[in-house]
């Protein structure tokens, strides 16, 4: 029988013997290393190695030198279902279901043929009855009709978000989740809070952040419930997202009444201070928002596009509401992008002027209607007109149709 002394020679031999091979394992490492022109630790230049992120951006970085990607992100203003809305959206289903999709259908050129569509839902979505103003609850068949008209993603950070309270976030998650459309500004949990949204653009990584700048008075049921505007807080998503390999980050900021009043066509000096600081980071790449339920100008601020306001994509509001005729009127804005080697820019931006038309709450494309003969044409042309007055135009910044044809 061995003694302890035997054992404890025997496992001196043993160390011995790992220690040769854990030598020689690391001299053949080493010789693989040099013959591929590598120095363990650090890279020939002297640098250290790339981390797999790096390595990631500095393949895109050549992919886009080599051919450029250019895509549209088509950007619209608020779905703000009030019960004429969801009444007619009910008719249209026969009266047995919800059926929104025709009163958007003639978007969908503007939406689905972008690479990217960004909506707005401004109210919340639950099973419960559908109400109105002051406090919303929208049936959840409108994320069928969003899917319908082409969107890929929606913003649901509102003034209205907490009309339901945390119910209503979740149920509105669940509503376009159901529908298969991404989703971002309010959320079941602090988890989802912190991941950013990254959608894809003819293979280009877009990531999109969501806020509103007020909740109508009623406190958040948790910190976490829905994004509130604040610069420090909108910069370290971007830049966070430009981490996660963001090659474009587009901002959508709704704004509220403590920062705009609604139905002013210009913006803010609320708004001018935030925007300033958003355009000021390179981890930025456009600006959009809505709120105010007027069209805004659409301005290039700092070699940035901001996108102030698209006014109501769809509402009952109007002069017979007693409210301004501006309210009936918005726009589907279209930010076209080029991704190079130089990162990810907005060259030009194009809009479309887009009327509700009142009382079948069908949205309808200004030129286009009038081409078809739908519509109110002299309410058409003077919805443009007020549109493209406010909006304006440039060398970069056009309305389609440039001009209406005659009539």
């Amino acid at each position: 029988m061995p003694t302890e002394r035997d054992r404890a020679a025997r496992r001196r031999r043993q160390s011995a013997a790992y220690r040769r091979w854990r030598f020689a394992i690391a001299a053949v490492c080493a010789i693989v290393a040099l013959g591929a022109g590598i120095v363990v630790g650090r890279n020939v230049d002297g640098g250290h190695p790339p981390s797999p992120r790096q390595a990631t951006r500095q393949q895109v970085k050549h992919q886009r030198e080599e051919q450029p990607v250019h895509f549209t992100v088509s950007a619209s203003g608020d779905l703000l279902i009030h019960s004429p809305v969801w009444e007619r959206a009910l008719a249209l289903g026969g009266g047995g279901h919800y059926d929104f999709a025709p009163e958007l259908a003639e978007l969908r050129p503007y939406v689905a043929d972008a690479s990217l569509g960004i909506c707005h839902v401004e109210t919340p979505m639950t099973p419960a009855p559908p109400t109105s103003y002051p406090i919303f609850n929208t049936p959840p068949a409108l994320a069928q009709g969003i899917k319908a008209t082409g969107w890929d993603a929606c913003d649901t950070a509102s003034n209205h978000s907490l009309d339901q309270g945390q119910t209503g976030i979740d149920d509105t998650g669940k509503a376009l989740d159901s529908a298969g459309i991404e989703h971002t500004g309010s959320f079941p949990s602090a988890k989802a809070q912190r991941n950013n949204t990254l959608l894809r653009a003819k293979g280009a990584k877009v990531a999109f952040l969501a806020y509103t700048t007020d909740t109508n008075g009623i406190p958040p049921p948790h910190p976490w419930s829905v994004n509130i505007a604040s610069p420090d807080r909108i910069l370290a998503a971007a830049k966070q997202a430009h981490k996660e390999g963001a090659e474009a980050v587009i901002v959508n900021v709704h704004w509220g009444g403590e920062i705009v009043p609604e139905y002013q066509s210009q913006p803010s000096s609320g708004q001018l201070a935030l925007v300033k600081k958003l355009v000021a980071s390179r981890f930025i790449t456009a600006v959009i928002g809505q709120g105010p339920h007027v069209v805004q100008p659409i301005e290039n601020l700092d070699d940035k596009f901001v996108v102030f306001s698209e006014g109501n994509l769809i509402s009952n509001q109007s002069p017979a509401a007693g409210l301004p005729a501006s309210t009936q009127d918005g726009l589907v804005a279209l930010l076209h992008c080029v991704a190079d080697e130089h990162g990810t820019r907005v060259t030009d931006v194009s809009y479309v002027p887009v009327f509700v038309s009142h009382p079948d709450y069908t949205v309808l494309p200004v030129g286009p209607a009038l081409k078809k003969g739908e519509g109110d044409a002299t309410l058409l042309r003077d919805s443009y007109d007020r549109t493209v007055g406010v909006v304006g135009t440039s060398e970069h910044i056009k309305p389609i149709p440039k001009q209406l044809p005659n009539g």
